[in-house]
């Protein structure tokens, strides 16, 4: 007799990354999103999790005099698994739970990869106040593809950064392009960084990316000042906002 299937577990948090000396009261939350499959009904990788943890810790220590708290979502499972958007039904739950722990508080969603749509599309919650979306997977065809455009209405009102490596092979550099090019036209406050040569996991160039990350979280959450380039993407119309390089040295020399 075959076995039925198992009850996927259900989503958490992980615990919180804070560093010593921050505020005791949280005054935000950044949720790291974990890259992910299409379709897998398996249990996430605990190498997904621990991935994101660099990032958590960047943002943690530069967001310590805010009240910054990182947490790195686990996810159900590892597959947005179509119509069921799984990854992104965990994000949302993930929102839900910060809203639980720490009340009113601005939230920004920071995904990677199948974690960057998740953050995409759950960005709608109505505590986000931003999305980071880094190499976002996106599905081809755009406006054409199987399940049809991606949306992007509900992102209204958000801080929108996406950041892609030009030599990325496994998700399309010109789809987050596109879309960031249709969020733009209902969103003004929508950017997007081009990370010349780098590939998918952004490692090339990974300390000018946790810089760019950091910077946007601490003025999307906290009203912080953008960085120039930040500043400069967000105001310029399409294309040009939406395909900012990302300088070498970006966060060392090029603040003001």
């Amino acid at each position: 007799m075959a076995q039925s299937a198992l009850p996927l577990p259900a989503a958490r948090l992980g615990r919180a990354v804070r560093t010593a000396g921050a505020p005791t009261a949280v005054s935000g939350v950044v949720l790291l999103l974990p890259d992910g499959e299409a379709d897998s009904h398996r249990r996430p990788s605990p190498l997904s999790y621990a991935s994101q943890l660099p990032l958590a810790r960047a943002l943690a220590r530069a967001g310590q005099e805010d009240g910054l708290a990182a947490h790195v979502v686990r996810y159900r499972c590892r597959g947005w698994n179509a119509t069921a958007a799984h990854l992104a039904a965990d994000a949302e739950w993930a929102v839900d739970e910060v809203v639980r722990r720490y009340g009113d508080v601005p939230v920004c969603l920071a995904g990677h990869g199948m974690g960057g749509r998740a953050a995409l599309r759950a960005g709608g919650h109505a505590a986000v106040d931003s999305v980071l979306a880094m190499a976002p997977w996106l599905p081809e065809g755009g406006a054409d593809g199987p399940d049809g455009p991606e949306p992007v209405k509900h992102l209204l009102g958000r801080q929108v950064l996406l950041v892609h490596g030009t030599n990325d092979a496994r998700t399309d550099p010109e789809l987050s392009f596109r879309l960031a090019e249709r969020a733009k036209k209902t969103n003004r406050d929508t950017c997007r960084f081009e990370v010349h040569s780098d590939g998918h996991g952004l490692r090339q160039h990974r300390a000018e990316v946790m810089a760019l990350a950091a910077d946007f979280v601490r003025g999307s959450l906290f009203g912080r000042a953008y960085a120039r380039p930040v500043a400069d993407a967000l105001a310029a119309p399409p294309p040009l906002g939406l395909r900012m390089p990302l300088a070498a040295g970006f966060g060392k020399s090029l603040r003001g």
